[in-house]
């Protein structure tokens, strides 16, 4: 996966949510096209907030991003 790539499949409307594999076997999931900045080789992910209200961000380098797949609602759509 590429940089561009990741923009392309963000900026897409209407936005389909994203599970990004990670070379190491973590996962990581988009639901919000917001939630993601795409920089040159790494990405900022928001994640949830935790108990004490803080926003938090992870980065991620997009060459370790092994797959990205659309996350399904469960009854075989996906998600919007």
């Amino acid at each position: 996966m590429t940089s561009e790539g990741l923009i392309e499949l963000l900026e897409q409307r209407p936005f389909i949510p994203l599970r990004l594999h990670m070379s190491n076997g973590r996962t990581h999931e988009i639901r919000h096209p917001e939630m993601a900045i795409v920089g040159e080789g790494v990405m900022a992910l928001g994640i949830e907030h935790d108990d004490s209200d803080r926003p938090r961000l992870r980065f991620v380098s997009v060459t370790h991003i092994n797959e990205v797949e659309p996350i399904s609602d469960g009854a075989g759509t996906e998600a919007s």
